[in-house]
């Protein structure tokens, strides 16, 4: 796996490495956001930043009741509604996206580009890896053009088991 992309380049994979320095990773997530919602002249509020950082704190999918107790210790009125118009807002602005099958979320890792989601979800990890994949990405779009039928957004869910999980089962 490699190391996930913020820097808005939409063919780098997502994931991590061994030697991941995730406190980099999550400092890149947050400047990425900040300069983004400047630059679209939309607010990344304190509640905004709280979510995407608690969505950020590693790269396992995070489902909204979970984000919700996770902020009432820094935001005590905090509410079910307060979480969804948040997660709603950075959503919109592409910072993060919905993992359909799991009803949670990821933090994108090419934000500053709208695109189409290849997710590999890891069943023993459950951290997920965001690809590209032009190709694949690209036949489907054929197809589906093929079939003359309006995509409204395109994603695809993988779920099995990452390269990191395989060799740890393989040791003795």
């Amino acid at each position: 796996m490699t190391h996930p992309n913020l820097t808005g380049n939409p063919n780098a994979a997502a994931g991590h490495v061994t030697n991941h320095n995730h406190a980099q990773c999550l400092h890149e997530a947050m400047a990425t956001a900040a300069r983004l919602c400047q630059e679209r002249g939309v607010q990344l509020t304190p509640i905004r930043q709280q979510i995407l950082a608690l969505i950020w704190s590693d790269h396992k999918a995070v489902k909204a009741y979970d984000l919700l107790d996770r902020i009432k210790p820094l935001q005590s009125s905090a509410k079910p509604a307060t979480v969804y118009r948040a997660l709603d807002f950075l959503i919109e602005q592409g910072l993060i996206h919905r993992i359909e099958s799991l009803n949670a979320f990821i933090g994108c890792t090419c934000p500053a580009h709208q695109h189409e989601l290849l997710l590999l979800i890891c069943k023993q990890c459950n951290e997920v890896e965001e690809r590209s994949a032009p190709d694949v990405m690209r036949s489907l779009t054929a197809e589906i053009k093929h079939a003359n039928f309006i995509a409204q957004n395109k994603a695809i869910e993988i779920h099995g088991v990452c390269n990191k999980c395989v060799q740890q089962n393989e040791k003795p």
